[in-house]
């Protein structure tokens, strides 16, 4: 089967991709969250000519090609293009053998457990405590993850005292049944990064993601060191080379990639397994309820070093309006604090008709 058509379908914060074989058979994907419309333009000129012609299953041969071809422009967005490929391409194969991604990938169908993921950072201690209590009573999460400190902050908090407000006010309020999480998003200093770890110690936080800003390796393995606490990340790595060193090293105790972020499944699976032989938990990154922890969810339903839990943002229209109708059926039910891949084929669901006639369109075609 060879790759006769790709196509996009775009907003600024979503971009669905279709692909389509000479056999006629379809499958969906999507490029990464946000600036999406760009990624499509991205995905239009420096993706599809090097795709269009191929073998709909060579997806590891097609995304190095397009990587060497295109070796002058070696960052994110040219990765977040190339996960819009190779996500379609893994729906299609499902859907044409049948098979569930996670089967395809060597797992099988069934529920992850999920930490319910907080992205706000302009909620108080209190209202974002009650607001988790009440998740946890209505959809059985057991586990939670929230944010200290502010995005790339330099050591400044969102307010000041907040970090030390909402530490101990989460655990107080969840009691010592339900893990708790936190993201600090590359605000500190290793020196402070290393003071709020041991307050995050004495309140039984068990993961501490992106203490210092991601790009800086010793400075993250200088916390890493220090404290007796999971420290996590590499949602923004899509660069193999940067993926090596932080497994080789010891960077991090749990890796965090993005599929969508790195590239596709394809390329996630070769960090999955770099980290599995080094001996190292893998708890991706997916922050937000568009096809990302779908994809997500199929990743760890087939590794073997999969972490303790799936990322599940607990954000809806309010936060995210852009997530309104995209799909015919919510694939995200939460029961019992778990989700669950189905073993429908490919990725199991369709994009919203409506949601598609109201997109941006554009194809790429074999000899067009």
């Amino acid at each position: 089967m060879k790759i006769q058509s790709i196509e996009t379908f775009s907003t600024e914060f979503v971009s669905f991709t279709r692909v389509t074989t000479d056999t006629g058979a379809q499958g969906w994907g999507q490029v990464a969250p946000y600036y999406a419309d760009i990624t499509a333009q991205v995905l239009h000129r420096q993706v599809a000519p090097y795709a269009l012609g191929k073998d709909a299953y060579d997806v590891d041969g097609i995304l190095d090609f397009v990587r060497d071809r295109e070796h002058k422009f070696p960052g994110s967005y040219l990765r977040r293009a190339m996960g819009g490929l190779d996500t379609a391409l893994w729906d299609l194969r499902g859907k044409v053998e049948g098979k569930p991604v996670c089967t395809l990938l060597g797992g099988s169908p069934g529920a992850i457990r999920a930490y319910g993921s907080s992205m706000k950072r302009d909620i108080t201690p209190k209202d974002e405590a009650d607001r988790l209590v009440r998740l946890r009573d209505e959809k059985g999460f057991d586990a939670f993850k929230f944010r200290i400190g502010a995005e790339v902050g330099r050591d400044r908090d969102e307010w000041e005292g907040r970090t030390e407000e909402i530490v101990p006010t989460m655990r107080r309020a969840m009691g010592g049944d339900v893990a708790l999480l936190v993201d600090a998003n590359s605000c500190y200093s290793p020196k402070r990064a290393i003071e709020v770890g041991k307050m995050l110690i004495d309140n039984g936080i068990s993961h501490y993601e992106e203490p210092c800003p991601y790009w800086e390796f010793a400075q993250t393995k200088e916390v890493t060191d220090a404290l007796d606490l999971d420290i996590t990340g590499g949602e923004q790595d899509c660069m193999m080379a940067n993926w090596q060193q932080m497994i080789d090293g010891r960077i991090v105790d749990i890796v965090q990639p993005d599929v969508l972020y790195l590239g596709g499944m394809s390329r996630t699976m070769r960090v999955a397994k770099m980290a599995a032989d080094a001996g190292i938990p893998v708890t991706p990154h997916a922050a937000n309820l568009s096809l990302v922890t779908l994809f997500t969810m199929h990743l760890l339903r087939a590794i073997p070093n999969a972490g303790k839990y799936l990322e599940f943002s607990i954000e809806g229209l309010d936060y995210y309006p852009w997530q309104e109708i995209l799909f015919t059926h919510d694939p995200y039910e939460i029961r019992d604090g778990k989700a669950t891949v189905t073993d429908a084929p490919g990725w199991g669901i369709e994009v919203n008709p409506e949601w598609l006639d109201k997109a941006d369109y554009r194809k790429s075609e074999l000899d067009a």
